[in-house]
């Protein structure tokens, strides 16, 4: 591997990491569209799946695990039936759609944030939306190696509490994970020296993660998210113009 494409995983891993730190989010989102400008999507899906896999299970983590898996268990099987529905989306046509429907979901996350677009969807309509929803995902995860749409703004819809919130999406983004690895394994792109790569990759993203921290406890996270949204948008537009030009 090239030296300078080193430099840029080792500054992406750092930075993903760091986002995530700072806002809890943003660990895919960050490396996935910085990846993306110098390998295809399918690669950089590969090398995130240790470091998203560890971070998202300790995000998981904690006593109202149980029942959230009670409650979403529709929602995650569909993430998994709508990835494996996905299958070759990610590697199709030399990962130049990939990469532009990657454009297209990180423009799309930054403008609802940017713009804060809250959603509320009443108890009744959960054992119909919640499984659709999930399918998206997957379909999604599979196309772009992203998936934070439309999970994370239907979580935020369904009236969780802050805590059980971020254990939800920790939730939902482990089970995306290991439905996005199957298909890698599946596809030959996760395989030998690109898994020691993911795990290597683990350092430079925990590194990140606690600098994050370091930082989210003397900034204004607010501010922070104002950030991270806007580049959202800017890279999505990038990934997804360049794609047509």
């Amino acid at each position: 591997m090239d030296v300078s494409i080193v430099v840029v995983i080792v500054f992406t891993f750092v930075l993903a990491g760091f986002v995530k730190g700072v806002i809890g989010v943003g660990l895919p989102t960050v490396a996935m569209g910085l990846l993306a400008t110098v390998m295809t999507p399918a690669h950089a899906a590969s090398l995130l799946t240790v470091p998203s896999f560890i971070t998202n299970v300790w995000q998981a983590r904690g006593p109202a695990l149980t029942p959230l898996m009670r409650r979403l268990w529709p929602m995650l099987l569909g993430i998994c039936a709508g990835t494996l529905a996905g299958a070759g989306l990610l590697t199709a046509d030399g990962g130049t759609r990939a990469a532009a429907g990657l454009g297209v979901v990180l423009a799309l996350y930054g403008v609802l944030g940017l713009t804060s677009v809250e959603f509320a969807v009443p108890p009744r309509l959960e054992p119909w939306l919640s499984p659709l929803i999930g399918a998206i995902t997957g379909i999604v995860t599979a196309a772009t190696g992203v998936y934070m749409i439309p999970s994370v703004p239907y979580l935020q819809a369904i009236g969780l509490e802050k805590d059980d919130l971020v254990q939800a999406m920790g939730l939902s983004f482990t089970v995306s994970t290991v439905a996005l690895a199957v298909l890698l394994v599946q596809a030959g792109a996760l395989q030998g020296s690109m898994a020691g790569a993911s795990l290597l990759a683990l350092v430079p993203a925990l590194l990140g993660m606690a600098l994050g921290q370091w930082v989210r406890a003397r900034v204004r996270s607010a501010t922070f998210r104002i950030c991270f949204f806007a580049g959202s948008l800017l890279l999505g537009a990038h990934l997804a113009l360049r794609a047509f030009v």
